[in-house]
């Protein structure tokens, strides 16, 4: 693949045709006495989030709103993920619920979407098996999103566009999914190839995005009241090589974090994911330096064995990692480090694991994504002899989790008595009564608001009773009561001001 920016001739190209689906669409919900609905279905990681929120963005310019439901949508989209074999069991299984809703809704429009559509295995599936499908395309397609669409609703034709060219694209329209944490993408791609990822071949080569457009984009976002800023890429640490090979002083990221980090008005500021072997002494330095950077970072591990990391392609030795660990905690006290660690990795042998175990030990992890190894077709790994059964699997999965989910309470005890300040997200998925949000360091914490606290009018109904959903991006001070392994639960103390 090669790179390239999308020239702006491009995008007034696709605002024409975004302009011929909005009369279009008017006309329609015209007849139709109602709007023209939209829903997506976002799997996989963040940078999935964020690019169904420019997909948003684009379909509200069309005259498309969002509606809660696929069953009340002229359009749906499936934004796919293909990093793990889970990720597309869950689509084919959305793509048949999909379907049935197609069989009493001839005119509905289905679009997919995201890194799975770049497997050509996985595309030549749905043209055999899904023809109720009408739109394929890719991460890099997705400034194209108006095209597409234009030629599916002036031709019976389905539309498969998959670009060969990792592209890099600014002034896209976007529909934010939440009101107090803002998603912006620094860059695309990665260059690592661990081999057990198919990353490197659906996302392609790392490009990043220049700091003035980054930075642009965040002033922004805290002048549109944004409290949080979530920074994402692969490969957050490497953002900038690709530009210092044309131009060596170009920024790296220690340098967009602390340009970020000094905006006037940002209250907190997160990024993900960090590579261990890119996480420079500098970058360190500035994590500990400014007060809005969160203080936790994100940092994978994967396996505790050096020879497994070499087998992965992961460029870092057991010792090296630890001893990144160890100075994160020691430059900024009471940071938080969460990983992600694999299990069952082809020739992974007890000692192996064993050291995984020893690892976790050591550097004890607040909080960890666990997984057991997923074959993935494309990827060197997938060839590799010595696979491991299932059995084993499963038992040492078992025995790591118990052992992190050891770790992840002791973490969270640690903090029962102690006021924290919590950015609130909205009601609990679990109990309407019940909010939650997160701390500085990633801890959720569930907590319920007292009836008799003296919230100001604003945050109250005519009747009186508290309009939580006025909560949502505020930020509280909470006592935590009690810790749970995955969250806390607290009593709210008060509401603090922020400007």
């Amino acid at each position: 693949m090669s790179i390239r920016t999308i020239t702006e001739q491009e995008l007034k190209q696709q605002t024409q045709y975004s302009q011929w689906i909005l009369k279009m669409n008017q006309e329609r919900a015209q007849f139709l006495n109602r709007s023209l609905g939209y829903h997506i279905i976002t799997f996989g990681c963040q940078q999935n989030e964020n690019d169904s929120e420019r997909m948003a963005g684009l379909l509200d310019e069309m005259g498309y709103q969002a509606v809660a439901t696929p069953r009340e949508a002229d359009l749906i989209l499936l934004n796919t993920c293909s990093v793990r074999e889970n990720a597309d069991d869950r689509f084919f299984g959305h793509l048949g619920i999909v379907k049935n809703i197609r069989r009493d809704r001839p005119d509905l429009i289905i679009g997919l979407a995201g890194c799975l559509m770049t497997q050509g295995e996985a595309v030549a599936k749905i043209r055999q098996s899904y023809p109720f499908v009408d739109l394929v395309f890719g991460p890099q397609d997705i400034y194209r999103l108006p095209e597409l669409l234009y030629h599916r609703l002036t031709d019976t034709r389905r539309v498969y566009e998959v670009g060969e060219d990792d592209t890099l694209v600014e002034g896209l329209p976007i529909h934010r999914a939440r009101k107090h944490r803002a998603l912006v993408t620094i860059m695309h791609g990665c260059n690592n190839f661990c081999t057990y990822c198919i990353v490197p071949y659906t996302r392609g080569r790392e490009r990043s995005r220049l700091m003035p457009d980054v930075l642009a984009e965040v002033q922004d976002l805290v002048a549109n009241g944004y409290k949080e800023i979530m920074l994402l890429g692969q490969n957050v640490n490497s953002y900038g090589n690709d530009l210092q090979k044309d131009d060596p002083t170009q920024p790296d990221f220690s340098d967009l974090l602390a340009k970020a980090a000094q905006i006037p008005g940002i209250y907190r500021i997160r990024f993900m994911t960090s590579h261990p072997k890119d996480l420079s002494p500098k970058l360190l330095d500035t994590i500990a330096l400014y007060p809005a950077i969160e203080p936790h970072i994100h940092l994978p591990l994967q396996s505790g064995s050096d020879r497994i990391l070499r087998a992965m392609n992961r460029h870092y030795t057991q010792a090296e990692f630890v001893a990144i660990a160890k100075k994160a905690r020691a430059l900024r006290p009471g940071l938080t480090i969460s990983t992600d660690l694999i299990v069952g990795f082809p020739g992974e042998t007890e000692e192996d694991f064993v050291e995984t175990l020893a690892t976790m030990e050591q550097v004890r992890f607040d909080a960890a994504f666990t997984f057991q190894y997923s074959r993935r077709t494309g990827t060197p790994a997938a060839t590799y002899p010595d696979q491991i059964d299932d059995k084993t699997v499963r038992d040492r999965f078992s025995r790591l989790t118990a052992l992190q989910n050891e770790h992840s309470l002791a973490s969270n005890q640690a903090l029962e008595g102690q006021l924290q300040e919590v950015l609130i997200e909205g009601r609990s998925e679990n109990d309407p009564f019940v909010l939650s949000g997160r701390t500085a360091h990633n801890r959720l914490v569930n907590f319920r608001l007292p009836d008799d606290y003296p919230f100001p009018a604003e945050y109250r109904h005519t009747d009186g009773t508290i309009d939580t959903a006025r909560l949502e991006g505020q930020i509280g001070q909470v006592r935590i009561t009690r810790a749970k392994t995955f969250s806390l639960e607290g009593q709210w103390e008060q509401l603090l001001p922020w400007a």
